[in-house]
């Protein structure tokens, strides 16, 4: 791995902001709507119905990925990292497979050793906590185990499939990339809403488009790292209330980096994942449906189901 991934200051500024973050008493747990035993959350929303009418929201048959193309270089939150090789079993030193086939196949294979909280990911329930506690009241030394989680796994998760909407960040402060730190406040949520057309409903997959992986990755990718825009501590106990399914957008952590004043930093994920079970999209795809003024979809999303993993790389799928 390169000093990419370790030894760039900027990028470690976000590890020192989350440690200087003083630990407080997570409030008195409240069991899951779904019922104290529920593992999956907010995916209970995924019905026939929810699947039915998402599909109705395909009418010209376009469809995009939503996950970005990662690779070796991809700055990651520390100390997470990707390395990948390809090889050939059986094939080094002039080797040939012909005996054991009967016929000259060559083939290659792929070996790597990454973390799955890396580019565009799936934040599961057993993410983050609070002083020790999880979604649903689950205690840490409960059901974490280095060998993978006894509950809350990414394998429990279901297809997730609803209508997607998009909120334009970046369109309603009229930017091409909003800045570092900047935050989204609830009021910016509903004013954004009204402007583009967008009702938020209970199950939806709400993204947010801030033009920060589309401006900064490429041109930048330490600083865009080292911070980004997003949520407010107020959006996303706004958000969380109003009972989507998933969350996201086009940042690594869809909170603000550094935090506005006053705020908790990373706390819209306590919000999100521990207090309500809604899962979080992390570097989402989004500018051309944004470039486009594509603002409802239809949300498909069947990830890596390792039994146990906290998060995983995705490529969610959006059609319109």
């Amino acid at each position: 791995m390169t000093s990419h991934h370790y030894k760039s200051n900027a990028i470690l500024l976000a590890v020192s902001l989350l440690l200087l973050v003083p630990r407080v008493g997570a409030e008195q747990c409240q069991p899951s709507r779904w019922g104290a035993q529920d593992e999956i959350g907010a995916a209970n929303h995924v019905s026939p119905e929810q699947v039915l009418m998402a599909t109705k929201l395909v009418s010209k048959g376009e469809s995009h990925p939503l996950g970005i193309v990662i690779d070796q270089a991809t700055p990651a939150f520390p100390p997470r990292y990707l390395q990948l090789q390809v090889v050939q079993p059986g094939q080094h030193n002039g080797r040939s497979l012909q005996p054991e086939f009967g016929w000259d196949i060559v083939y290659n294979d792929d070996l790597a050793q990454l973390w799955f909280g890396i580019g565009p990911q799936l934040d599961g329930l057993g993410h983050m906590g609070e002083a020790g506690t999880y979604y649903n009241c689950n205690q840490a030394a409960d059901f974490i185990d280095i060998s993978g989680l006894k509950k809350l796994g990414i394998h429990n998760v279901p297809p997730l499939v609803g209508r997607g909407v998009l909120l334009d960040m970046a369109g309603y402060f009229d930017v091409q990339m909003m800045a570092a730190g900047q935050g989204i406040s609830a009021a910016d949520i509903r004013a954004a809403a009204t402007a583009q057309g967008i009702e938020i409903r209970e199950g939806d997959v709400v993204l947010f488009h801030t033009g920060w992986t589309d401006g900064m990755l490429q041109s930048d990718p330490a600083a865009w790292a080292a911070g980004e825009p997003g949520l407010t501590n107020e959006a996303a106990h706004y958000l969380a209330s109003l009972q989507p399914m998933a969350v996201g957008a086009d940042t690594w952590g869809v909170d603000a980096v550094p935090p506005v004043e006053g705020d908790k930093v990373f706390y819209g994920h306590i919000e999100f994942l521990r207090n309500h079970g809604i899962y979080l999209l992390e570097t989402m795809n989004t500018g051309r449906l944004a470039r486009e003024g594509v603002h409802e979809f239809m949300f498909v999303l069947g990830q890596a189901r390792i039994r146990g993993a906290v998060q995983m790389i995705i490529n969610p799928v959006a059609l319109w």
